[in-house]
Protein backbone atom coordinates (compact mmCIF):
# COMPACT_ATOMS: atom_id res chain seq x y z
CA UNK A 1 0.00 0.00 0.00
CA UNK A 2 1.43 3.31 -1.13
CA UNK A 3 1.58 6.58 0.59
CA UNK A 4 -1.90 7.91 -0.92
CA UNK A 5 -3.38 4.79 -0.49
CA UNK A 6 -2.63 4.78 3.27
CA UNK A 7 -3.85 8.49 3.58
CA UNK A 8 -7.27 7.72 1.71
CA UNK A 9 -8.03 4.94 3.93
CA UNK A 10 -7.07 6.77 7.07
CA UNK A 11 -9.82 9.21 5.73
CA UNK A 12 -12.08 6.20 4.88
CA UNK A 13 -11.83 4.06 8.10
CA UNK A 14 -11.72 7.34 10.29
CA UNK A 15 -14.63 8.84 8.97
CA UNK A 16 -16.39 5.71 9.05
CA UNK A 17 -15.61 4.79 13.01
CA UNK A 18 -16.73 8.48 13.83
CA UNK A 19 -19.84 8.38 12.15
CA UNK A 20 -20.79 4.78 13.40
CA UNK A 21 -20.12 6.30 17.00
CA UNK A 22 -22.87 9.47 16.33
CA UNK A 23 -25.03 6.49 14.70
CA UNK A 24 -25.30 4.28 17.60
CA UNK A 25 -25.81 7.07 20.42
CA UNK A 26 -28.18 9.50 18.19
CA UNK A 27 -32.10 8.93 18.65
CA UNK A 28 -33.94 8.15 15.80
CA UNK A 29 -35.02 11.40 13.67
CA UNK A 30 -38.76 11.59 12.62
CA UNK A 31 -38.17 10.84 8.74
CA UNK A 32 -35.78 8.04 9.38
CA UNK A 33 -38.55 6.58 12.08
CA UNK A 34 -40.97 6.89 9.19
CA UNK A 35 -38.56 5.35 7.05
CA UNK A 36 -38.37 2.29 9.31
CA UNK A 37 -42.20 1.90 8.55
CA UNK A 38 -40.99 1.59 4.26
CA UNK A 39 -39.09 -1.79 5.73
CA UNK A 40 -42.23 -3.07 6.59
CA UNK A 41 -43.93 -2.24 3.40
CA UNK A 42 -42.22 -3.63 0.24
CA UNK A 43 -43.38 -1.79 -2.57
CA UNK A 44 -42.32 -0.91 -6.04
CA UNK A 45 -42.25 2.41 -4.69
CA UNK A 46 -43.63 4.70 -1.99
CA UNK A 47 -46.01 7.90 -1.92
CA UNK A 48 -43.04 10.72 -1.28
CA UNK A 49 -39.90 8.81 -2.01
CA UNK A 50 -38.52 6.18 -4.87
CA UNK A 51 -37.96 2.61 -3.69
CA UNK A 52 -34.66 2.82 -2.71
CA UNK A 53 -34.73 4.11 0.65
CA UNK A 54 -36.86 0.84 2.03
CA UNK A 55 -33.61 -1.24 1.07
CA UNK A 56 -31.04 0.83 2.29
CA UNK A 57 -32.98 1.56 5.54
CA UNK A 58 -33.43 -2.42 5.58
CA UNK A 59 -30.55 -3.48 5.28
CA UNK A 60 -29.01 -3.87 8.52
CA UNK A 61 -32.10 -4.69 9.98
CA UNK A 62 -32.61 -7.85 7.79
CA UNK A 63 -28.87 -8.68 8.33
CA UNK A 64 -28.93 -8.44 12.07
CA UNK A 65 -32.68 -9.27 12.87
CA UNK A 66 -32.02 -6.05 15.37
CA UNK A 67 -34.05 -3.08 15.56
CA UNK A 68 -32.81 -0.07 16.53
CA UNK A 69 -30.92 3.62 15.13
CA UNK A 70 -27.63 1.86 14.03
CA UNK A 71 -29.02 -1.15 12.55
CA UNK A 72 -31.39 1.28 10.56
CA UNK A 73 -28.36 3.54 9.90
CA UNK A 74 -25.83 0.62 8.73
CA UNK A 75 -27.15 0.63 4.76
CA UNK A 76 -26.08 4.92 5.42
CA UNK A 77 -22.74 4.21 6.91
CA UNK A 78 -21.89 1.72 4.48
CA UNK A 79 -23.39 3.44 0.84
CA UNK A 80 -21.41 6.55 2.32
CA UNK A 81 -18.11 4.99 2.64
CA UNK A 82 -18.28 3.84 -1.19
CA UNK A 83 -19.64 7.05 -2.21
CA UNK A 84 -16.67 9.12 -0.36
CA UNK A 85 -13.82 6.27 -2.58
CA UNK A 86 -15.98 7.12 -5.99
CA UNK A 87 -15.88 10.99 -5.09
CA UNK A 88 -11.65 9.92 -4.62
CA UNK A 89 -11.92 7.88 -7.88
CA UNK A 90 -13.43 10.93 -9.82
CA UNK A 91 -10.62 13.51 -8.49
CA UNK A 92 -8.31 11.05 -9.11
CA UNK A 93 -9.59 9.88 -12.80
CA UNK A 94 -10.29 13.91 -13.88
CA UNK A 95 -6.51 15.46 -12.66
CA UNK A 96 -4.54 13.14 -9.79
CA UNK A 97 -5.04 11.29 -6.87
CA UNK A 98 -3.95 14.67 -4.41
CA UNK A 99 -7.21 16.09 -6.10
CA UNK A 100 -9.22 12.67 -5.13
CA UNK A 101 -7.66 12.43 -1.71
CA UNK A 102 -8.77 16.13 -0.98
CA UNK A 103 -12.07 15.69 -2.37
CA UNK A 104 -12.65 12.78 -0.09
CA UNK A 105 -11.39 14.62 2.63
CA UNK A 106 -13.61 17.63 2.74
CA UNK A 107 -16.52 15.33 2.01
CA UNK A 108 -15.88 13.86 4.88
CA UNK A 109 -15.46 16.96 7.34
CA UNK A 110 -19.00 18.52 6.32
CA UNK A 111 -21.31 17.89 8.41
CA UNK A 112 -24.33 18.92 5.57
CA UNK A 113 -23.17 15.53 3.75
CA UNK A 114 -22.41 13.09 6.24
CA UNK A 115 -25.17 13.86 8.37
CA UNK A 116 -27.30 13.59 5.22
CA UNK A 117 -25.93 11.08 3.07
CA UNK A 118 -24.01 9.28 5.67
CA UNK A 119 -25.56 9.02 8.89
CA UNK A 120 -28.85 9.46 8.67
CA UNK A 121 -31.17 6.65 7.00
CA UNK A 122 -32.37 8.82 3.93
CA UNK A 123 -33.05 8.30 0.48
CA UNK A 124 -30.06 10.52 -0.11
CA UNK A 125 -28.00 7.31 1.06
CA UNK A 126 -28.55 5.85 -2.49
CA UNK A 127 -28.96 8.80 -4.39
CA UNK A 128 -25.09 9.99 -3.58
CA UNK A 129 -23.84 6.58 -3.62
CA UNK A 130 -25.18 6.03 -7.40
CA UNK A 131 -24.89 9.85 -8.12
CA UNK A 132 -21.08 8.98 -7.28
CA UNK A 133 -20.98 6.05 -9.60
CA UNK A 134 -22.58 7.53 -12.29
CA UNK A 135 -19.55 10.79 -12.01
CA UNK A 136 -17.23 8.39 -12.36
CA UNK A 137 -18.51 6.16 -15.34
CA UNK A 138 -18.49 9.71 -16.98
CA UNK A 139 -14.90 10.07 -16.34
CA UNK A 140 -13.65 7.29 -17.45
CA UNK A 141 -15.31 7.56 -20.78
CA UNK A 142 -15.15 11.09 -21.29
CA UNK A 143 -11.84 11.30 -20.00
CA UNK A 144 -9.05 8.07 -20.30
CA UNK A 145 -6.10 8.13 -18.94
CA UNK A 146 -4.99 8.61 -22.35
CA UNK A 147 -6.63 11.25 -23.97
CA UNK A 148 -7.26 10.54 -27.68
CA UNK A 149 -10.37 11.75 -30.44
CA UNK A 150 -13.99 10.98 -28.29
CA UNK A 151 -14.90 7.65 -29.24
CA UNK A 152 -18.57 6.73 -27.48
CA UNK A 153 -18.30 3.45 -25.95
CA UNK A 154 -20.37 0.39 -24.34
CA UNK A 155 -19.69 2.65 -20.95
CA UNK A 156 -22.86 4.96 -21.93
CA UNK A 157 -25.06 2.19 -20.64
CA UNK A 158 -23.33 1.55 -17.25
CA UNK A 159 -23.62 5.20 -16.81
CA UNK A 160 -27.56 5.01 -17.88
CA UNK A 161 -28.05 2.26 -15.28
CA UNK A 162 -25.95 4.51 -12.92
CA UNK A 163 -28.24 7.74 -13.55
CA UNK A 164 -31.34 5.22 -13.13
CA UNK A 165 -30.26 3.77 -9.80
CA UNK A 166 -29.63 7.21 -8.35
CA UNK A 167 -33.21 8.00 -9.83
CA UNK A 168 -34.43 5.09 -7.50
CA UNK A 169 -33.04 6.84 -4.26
CA UNK A 170 -34.49 10.44 -4.89
CA UNK A 171 -36.06 12.08 -7.86
CA UNK A 172 -32.72 14.57 -7.96
CA UNK A 173 -31.43 11.50 -10.40
CA UNK A 174 -33.16 13.12 -12.99
CA UNK A 175 -31.31 16.42 -12.94
CA UNK A 176 -27.84 15.14 -12.78
CA UNK A 177 -29.18 12.86 -15.48
CA UNK A 178 -29.99 15.93 -17.46
CA UNK A 179 -27.24 18.00 -16.32
CA UNK A 180 -25.09 15.07 -18.05
CA UNK A 181 -26.77 15.86 -21.04
CA UNK A 182 -25.81 19.31 -21.00
CA UNK A 183 -22.43 18.83 -20.72
CA UNK A 184 -22.33 16.92 -23.82
CA UNK A 185 -24.82 19.11 -25.41
CA UNK A 186 -22.52 21.74 -25.22
CA UNK A 187 -18.97 20.54 -24.84
CA UNK A 188 -17.98 19.72 -28.82
CA UNK A 189 -15.90 16.63 -28.72
CA UNK A 190 -18.80 14.73 -26.62
CA UNK A 191 -22.05 16.11 -28.29
CA UNK A 192 -21.60 12.66 -30.33
CA UNK A 193 -22.50 10.89 -27.42
CA UNK A 194 -25.63 12.44 -27.68
CA UNK A 195 -26.12 10.56 -30.85
CA UNK A 196 -24.72 7.50 -30.56
CA UNK A 197 -26.23 4.06 -30.96
CA UNK A 198 -25.19 3.66 -26.96
CA UNK A 199 -27.10 6.17 -25.64
CA UNK A 200 -30.56 4.62 -27.76
CA UNK A 201 -29.72 1.40 -25.70
CA UNK A 202 -29.13 3.45 -22.65
CA UNK A 203 -31.95 5.31 -22.68
CA UNK A 204 -34.17 1.51 -23.26
CA UNK A 205 -31.98 0.47 -20.03
CA UNK A 206 -32.58 4.01 -17.95
CA UNK A 207 -36.50 3.27 -18.65
CA UNK A 208 -36.30 -0.20 -17.47
CA UNK A 209 -33.85 0.75 -14.09
CA UNK A 210 -36.74 3.63 -12.90
CA UNK A 211 -39.70 1.71 -14.52
CA UNK A 212 -40.86 0.86 -10.48
CA UNK A 213 -41.20 4.43 -9.81
CA UNK A 214 -43.24 4.53 -12.56
CA UNK A 215 -45.27 1.88 -12.47
CA UNK A 216 -46.35 2.72 -9.08
CA UNK A 217 -47.34 6.29 -9.83
CA UNK A 218 -48.96 4.83 -12.98
CA UNK A 219 -51.66 2.92 -10.30
CA UNK A 220 -51.52 5.73 -7.86
CA UNK A 221 -53.09 8.59 -10.07
CA UNK A 222 -49.28 10.00 -10.30
CA UNK A 223 -49.63 11.44 -6.64
CA UNK A 224 -45.72 10.95 -6.16
CA UNK A 225 -44.92 13.49 -8.74
CA UNK A 226 -48.02 15.71 -7.95
CA UNK A 227 -46.61 15.99 -4.23
CA UNK A 228 -43.39 16.49 -5.08
CA UNK A 229 -43.90 19.26 -7.55
CA UNK A 230 -46.53 21.06 -5.65
CA UNK A 231 -48.37 19.67 -2.98
CA UNK A 232 -45.47 19.69 -0.07
CA UNK A 233 -45.30 23.14 -0.40
CA UNK A 234 -48.62 23.83 0.50
CA UNK A 235 -47.62 22.54 4.29
CA UNK A 236 -45.71 25.48 4.63
CA UNK A 237 -48.25 27.66 3.12
CA UNK A 238 -48.38 30.03 -0.22
CA UNK A 239 -45.04 31.65 -0.09
CA UNK A 240 -44.88 31.63 -4.27
CA UNK A 241 -46.71 35.16 -5.06
CA UNK A 242 -43.56 36.60 -3.97
CA UNK A 243 -39.82 36.62 -3.93
CA UNK A 244 -37.74 37.14 -0.90
CA UNK A 245 -34.50 38.28 -1.23
CA UNK A 246 -33.88 38.02 2.64
CA UNK A 247 -35.38 34.26 2.83
CA UNK A 248 -33.28 33.63 0.19
CA UNK A 249 -30.17 35.24 2.39
CA UNK A 250 -31.29 32.95 5.18
CA UNK A 251 -31.50 29.86 3.15
CA UNK A 252 -27.87 30.32 1.65
CA UNK A 253 -26.39 31.14 5.34
CA UNK A 254 -28.25 28.12 6.87
CA UNK A 255 -26.47 26.45 4.25
CA UNK A 256 -22.99 27.63 5.14
CA UNK A 257 -23.57 26.68 8.31
CA UNK A 258 -24.36 22.80 7.13
CA UNK A 259 -21.72 22.72 5.36
CA UNK A 260 -19.75 24.62 8.05
CA UNK A 261 -18.48 27.91 7.16
CA UNK A 262 -14.51 27.20 6.91
CA UNK A 263 -16.06 24.81 4.26
CA UNK A 264 -19.01 26.37 2.34
CA UNK A 265 -17.92 29.46 1.90
CA UNK A 266 -14.28 28.08 -0.47
CA UNK A 267 -16.70 25.82 -2.14
CA UNK A 268 -18.90 28.81 -3.39
CA UNK A 269 -16.36 30.73 -3.83
CA UNK A 270 -14.17 28.48 -5.87
CA UNK A 271 -17.60 27.03 -8.32
CA UNK A 272 -18.43 30.71 -8.75
CA UNK A 273 -14.93 31.71 -10.10
CA UNK A 274 -14.82 28.64 -12.05
CA UNK A 275 -18.16 29.49 -13.98
CA UNK A 276 -16.89 32.40 -14.71
CA UNK A 277 -13.61 31.68 -15.74
CA UNK A 278 -15.13 29.24 -17.62
CA UNK A 279 -17.69 32.42 -19.48
CA UNK A 280 -14.88 34.42 -19.45
CA UNK A 281 -11.85 32.11 -21.08
CA UNK A 282 -13.52 29.88 -23.60
CA UNK A 283 -11.18 28.09 -26.02
CA UNK A 284 -11.29 30.91 -28.02
CA UNK A 285 -10.57 33.75 -26.31
CA UNK A 286 -7.62 31.40 -25.32
CA UNK A 287 -6.80 30.95 -28.35
CA UNK A 288 -6.68 34.64 -29.65
CA UNK A 289 -4.82 35.53 -26.67
CA UNK A 290 -1.39 33.70 -27.61
CA UNK A 291 -2.29 34.64 -31.41
CA UNK A 292 -1.88 38.17 -30.51
CA UNK A 293 0.51 38.08 -27.84
CA UNK A 294 2.80 35.73 -29.93
CA UNK A 295 3.80 33.44 -26.87
CA UNK A 296 4.08 30.45 -28.55
CA UNK A 297 4.92 28.98 -32.02
CA UNK A 298 2.00 27.04 -33.75
CA UNK A 299 3.36 23.65 -32.25
CA UNK A 300 3.44 24.83 -28.71
CA UNK A 301 0.15 26.42 -29.58
CA UNK A 302 -1.32 23.21 -31.16
CA UNK A 303 -0.15 21.45 -27.94
CA UNK A 304 -0.84 24.31 -25.14
CA UNK A 305 -4.72 24.61 -26.81
CA UNK A 306 -5.51 20.99 -26.26
CA UNK A 307 -4.36 20.98 -22.50
CA UNK A 308 -5.90 23.87 -21.81
CA UNK A 309 -9.18 22.61 -23.72
CA UNK A 310 -9.01 19.18 -21.80
CA UNK A 311 -8.91 20.87 -18.45
CA UNK A 312 -11.51 23.19 -19.55
CA UNK A 313 -13.69 20.28 -20.07
CA UNK A 314 -12.76 18.47 -16.89
CA UNK A 315 -14.12 21.65 -14.96
CA UNK A 316 -16.91 21.99 -17.50
CA UNK A 317 -17.62 18.68 -16.74
CA UNK A 318 -17.98 19.15 -12.88
CA UNK A 319 -19.64 22.00 -12.56
CA UNK A 320 -22.36 20.65 -15.76
CA UNK A 321 -22.67 17.91 -13.10
CA UNK A 322 -23.19 20.44 -9.55
CA UNK A 323 -23.96 23.77 -10.26
CA UNK A 324 -27.29 23.42 -11.74
CA UNK A 325 -28.74 21.83 -9.15
CA UNK A 326 -26.81 23.62 -5.94
CA UNK A 327 -27.79 27.15 -7.47
CA UNK A 328 -31.66 25.93 -8.49
CA UNK A 329 -32.33 24.65 -4.68
CA UNK A 330 -30.77 27.26 -3.80
CA UNK A 331 -32.52 29.99 -5.27
CA UNK A 332 -35.65 28.14 -4.57
CA UNK A 333 -35.29 28.96 -1.09
CA UNK A 334 -36.48 32.67 -2.11
CA UNK A 335 -39.63 31.77 -2.84
CA UNK A 336 -40.61 28.41 -0.62
CA UNK A 337 -39.86 26.46 2.33
CA UNK A 338 -36.86 24.31 1.33
CA UNK A 339 -34.66 21.56 3.09
CA UNK A 340 -30.82 21.92 3.47
CA UNK A 341 -30.54 18.30 1.60
CA UNK A 342 -32.25 19.88 -1.40
CA UNK A 343 -29.17 20.86 -3.01
CA UNK A 344 -26.56 18.97 -1.33
CA UNK A 345 -26.35 16.12 -4.15
CA UNK A 346 -24.90 19.40 -6.52
CA UNK A 347 -22.61 20.74 -3.51
CA UNK A 348 -21.43 17.37 -3.79
CA UNK A 349 -19.80 17.20 -7.12
CA UNK A 350 -18.60 20.28 -6.97
CA UNK A 351 -16.64 19.67 -3.72
CA UNK A 352 -14.54 18.63 -7.12
CA UNK A 353 -13.53 21.95 -7.86
CA UNK A 354 -12.94 22.94 -4.30
CA UNK A 355 -10.13 19.81 -4.27
CA UNK A 356 -8.92 20.69 -7.41
CA UNK A 357 -7.98 24.38 -6.03
CA UNK A 358 -6.70 22.87 -2.68
CA UNK A 359 -4.35 20.62 -4.08
CA UNK A 360 -2.86 23.54 -5.59
CA UNK A 361 -2.63 25.57 -2.42
CA UNK A 362 0.40 25.73 -0.09
CA UNK A 363 -0.61 22.45 1.32
CA UNK A 364 0.74 23.57 4.94
CA UNK A 365 -1.93 25.67 4.80
CA UNK A 366 -4.30 23.07 3.63
CA UNK A 367 -3.46 20.66 6.31
CA UNK A 368 -3.63 23.17 9.14
CA UNK A 369 -7.17 24.65 7.14
CA UNK A 370 -8.56 20.78 7.37
CA UNK A 371 -7.25 20.14 10.74
CA UNK A 372 -8.94 23.08 12.45
CA UNK A 373 -12.08 22.64 10.62
CA UNK A 374 -11.55 19.04 11.77
CA UNK A 375 -11.51 19.37 15.24
CA UNK A 376 -14.13 21.92 15.52
CA UNK A 377 -16.27 19.94 14.02
CA UNK A 378 -15.68 16.88 15.62
CA UNK A 379 -16.17 18.57 19.28
CA UNK A 380 -19.47 20.35 18.48
CA UNK A 381 -21.01 17.83 17.06
CA UNK A 382 -19.37 15.43 20.31
CA UNK A 383 -21.11 18.25 22.03
CA UNK A 384 -24.50 18.01 20.98
CA UNK A 385 -24.80 14.29 20.62
CA UNK A 386 -24.21 13.96 24.17
CA UNK A 387 -26.49 16.35 25.25
CA UNK A 388 -29.01 14.73 23.07
CA UNK A 389 -28.50 11.11 24.25
CA UNK A 390 -27.58 11.59 27.65
CA UNK A 391 -28.90 15.27 28.63
CA UNK A 392 -25.32 17.11 29.61
CA UNK A 393 -26.41 20.72 29.33
CA UNK A 394 -30.02 19.70 30.73
CA UNK A 395 -30.53 21.58 33.62
CA UNK A 396 -30.89 19.01 37.05
CA UNK A 397 -29.86 16.29 34.40
CA UNK A 398 -27.93 13.39 35.80
CA UNK A 399 -24.97 13.99 33.76
CA UNK A 400 -24.83 17.32 33.54
CA UNK A 401 -21.62 18.02 34.79
CA UNK A 402 -22.38 22.15 35.61
CA UNK A 403 -25.58 22.11 36.11
CA UNK A 404 -27.23 22.45 32.49
CA UNK A 405 -28.31 25.03 30.60
CA UNK A 406 -31.63 23.67 29.26
CA UNK A 407 -34.69 22.94 31.25
CA UNK A 408 -36.19 20.08 29.36
CA UNK A 409 -39.49 21.37 29.19
CA UNK A 410 -38.08 23.73 26.88
CA UNK A 411 -35.56 21.50 24.80
CA UNK A 412 -36.48 20.63 21.30
CA UNK A 413 -34.21 17.65 21.34
CA UNK A 414 -36.42 15.24 23.79
CA UNK A 415 -38.55 15.53 20.61
CA UNK A 416 -36.58 12.62 19.52
CA UNK A 417 -37.59 9.18 21.14
CA UNK A 418 -35.35 6.81 22.54
CA UNK A 419 -37.33 3.60 20.87
CA UNK A 420 -34.77 1.49 22.58
CA UNK A 421 -35.69 2.30 25.99
CA UNK A 422 -39.19 2.66 25.20
CA UNK A 423 -39.53 -0.67 23.61
CA UNK A 424 -37.94 -2.15 26.87
CA UNK A 425 -41.22 -0.13 29.22
CA UNK A 426 -43.54 -1.42 26.50
CA UNK A 427 -42.56 -4.83 26.89
CA UNK A 428 -42.76 -4.76 31.02
CA UNK A 429 -46.23 -2.82 30.74
CA UNK A 430 -48.71 -5.21 31.77
CA UNK A 431 -51.80 -2.86 30.20
CA UNK A 432 -49.96 -2.84 26.82
CA UNK A 433 -49.63 -6.62 26.52
CA UNK A 434 -53.86 -6.65 27.60
CA UNK A 435 -54.43 -3.78 24.53
CA UNK A 436 -52.16 -5.47 22.54
CA UNK A 437 -54.52 -8.58 22.94
CA UNK A 438 -57.80 -7.06 22.64
CA UNK A 439 -56.39 -5.03 19.77
CA UNK A 440 -56.65 -5.67 15.83
CA UNK A 441 -54.65 -2.44 14.71
CA UNK A 442 -52.15 0.13 16.45
CA UNK A 443 -53.15 3.99 15.85
CA UNK A 444 -51.44 7.28 16.42
CA UNK A 445 -51.90 11.16 15.55
CA UNK A 446 -49.03 11.37 13.06
CA UNK A 447 -47.16 9.30 10.51
CA UNK A 448 -43.80 9.85 11.99
CA UNK A 449 -45.04 8.96 15.91
CA UNK A 450 -46.40 5.68 13.60
CA UNK A 451 -42.54 4.96 12.64
CA UNK A 452 -41.23 5.58 16.35
CA UNK A 453 -43.69 3.19 17.91
CA UNK A 454 -43.25 0.59 14.93
CA UNK A 455 -39.56 0.86 15.72
CA UNK A 456 -40.46 0.86 19.66
CA UNK A 457 -42.51 -2.77 19.22
CA UNK A 458 -41.09 -5.62 21.26
CA UNK A 459 -40.46 -8.97 19.54
CA UNK A 460 -44.46 -10.98 18.85
CA UNK A 461 -46.26 -8.06 18.31
CA UNK A 462 -47.22 -8.37 14.95
CA UNK A 463 -50.30 -6.02 14.31
CA UNK A 464 -50.79 -3.47 11.32
CA UNK A 465 -49.79 -0.20 12.35
CA UNK A 466 -51.16 3.16 11.02
CA UNK A 467 -51.77 6.52 11.79
CA UNK A 468 -55.50 8.82 11.32
CA UNK A 469 -54.46 11.73 10.13
CA UNK A 470 -54.65 14.37 7.42
CA UNK A 471 -51.16 13.78 6.20
CA UNK A 472 -50.79 10.43 6.58
CA UNK A 473 -47.83 9.99 4.01
CA UNK A 474 -47.19 6.37 2.60
CA UNK A 475 -49.89 4.95 5.38
CA UNK A 476 -52.62 5.78 3.18
CA UNK A 477 -51.57 3.36 0.80
CA UNK A 478 -50.43 0.27 2.98
CA UNK A 479 -53.77 -0.02 5.02
CA UNK A 480 -57.79 0.44 4.03
CA UNK A 481 -59.19 1.83 7.45
CA UNK A 482 -62.86 0.31 5.80
CA UNK A 483 -61.02 -3.12 6.54
CA UNK A 484 -61.08 -2.30 10.99
CA UNK A 485 -64.58 -1.63 10.72
CA UNK A 486 -66.20 -3.11 14.18
CA UNK A 487 -62.40 -3.54 15.37
CA UNK A 488 -60.60 -2.30 18.22
CA UNK A 489 -57.39 -0.20 18.02
CA UNK A 490 -54.91 0.73 20.25
CA UNK A 491 -53.94 4.19 20.14
CA UNK A 492 -50.84 6.02 21.06
CA UNK A 493 -50.25 9.29 21.68
CA UNK A 494 -47.87 11.59 23.10
CA UNK A 495 -49.17 13.49 26.56
CA UNK A 496 -48.33 17.03 25.16
CA UNK A 497 -50.51 16.33 22.26
CA UNK A 498 -52.84 13.84 23.56
CA UNK A 499 -56.43 16.04 24.07
CA UNK A 500 -56.17 17.01 20.53
CA UNK A 501 -55.40 13.74 19.23
CA UNK A 502 -58.24 12.33 20.89
CA UNK A 503 -60.71 14.94 19.78
CA UNK A 504 -59.89 14.38 16.44
CA UNK A 505 -60.15 10.31 16.69
CA UNK A 506 -63.31 10.39 19.12
CA UNK A 507 -65.30 10.25 15.77
CA UNK A 508 -64.50 6.83 14.42
CA UNK A 509 -64.82 5.08 17.32
CA UNK A 510 -67.94 4.16 19.72
CA UNK A 511 -65.45 4.99 22.86
CA UNK A 512 -61.79 5.72 23.74
CA UNK A 513 -60.81 4.39 27.06
CA UNK A 514 -57.73 5.71 28.85
CA UNK A 515 -55.03 2.55 29.72
CA UNK A 516 -52.00 4.23 31.16
CA UNK A 517 -48.74 6.06 30.71
CA UNK A 518 -45.21 5.64 30.02
CA UNK A 519 -42.47 7.68 30.48
CA UNK A 520 -38.88 7.68 28.77
CA UNK A 521 -36.36 8.99 30.17
CA UNK A 522 -33.08 11.54 29.47
CA UNK A 523 -30.72 12.09 32.95
CA UNK A 524 -33.04 10.78 34.91
CA UNK A 525 -36.03 13.16 34.00
CA UNK A 526 -39.06 12.28 32.17
CA UNK A 527 -38.17 13.64 28.07
CA UNK A 528 -41.17 11.60 26.59
CA UNK A 529 -44.78 10.65 28.03
CA UNK A 530 -46.27 8.04 25.65
CA UNK A 531 -50.29 7.48 26.52
CA UNK A 532 -52.08 4.44 26.15
CA UNK A 533 -56.17 4.43 24.61
CA UNK A 534 -58.12 1.60 24.32
CA UNK A 535 -60.46 2.67 21.18
CA UNK A 536 -63.03 0.25 20.72
CA UNK A 537 -65.42 -0.71 17.62
CA UNK A 538 -64.37 1.68 14.61
CA UNK A 539 -67.66 2.77 13.29
CA UNK A 540 -66.68 4.33 10.14
CA UNK A 541 -63.61 4.77 7.88
CA UNK A 542 -61.15 7.53 8.19
CA UNK A 543 -61.28 9.60 5.30
CA UNK A 544 -57.62 9.62 3.88
CA UNK A 545 -56.76 12.51 1.35
CA UNK A 546 -55.22 10.52 -1.29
Amino acid sequence: MNFTDKILWSWLIGGLAFRALIAYFLPAGFDEAYYFLYTQNIDWSYFDHPPAVAWSAGAGIWLTGVVSPLTLRLGALGLYTGSLWLLYAVGRQLFDPKVGIMSCAIATLSPLFFLSFGILAAPDNALIFFWSLALYLCTLEFFPVHPSPYVPTPRICLIAIALGLACLGKYHGFLLALSICGFCAFTRPYRKALFSKWTGIGVVLFALTVFPIFYWNARHGWISFLFQLGDRFAEYGDQSSSYSLSALLGVWLAQLGYLFPSLGIPLWWVSLQTLFRQILFRQSLFKQSLFTQGLVTHDRYTRAQKASALDNDRLSFLLWSGFPVAICFTLLGGATHTFPAWPAPGLWSLTGLLGYAAARWPQRAVRRWLSITGWAIAVLLLIALSHISFGTLQQAGRYAPFGGVVAIEQDPSTQLIDTVQLRQKLSQSNEFWDAIAASQVVLTPTYWLSGYIAMSMPAGVSLPISSFTPDPRGLAFWHTSAAWLGKNALFITLENDAQTALNSLSPYFESIVPMSKIATQRGGEASNIVCLYEAKNLIKPYPYPY
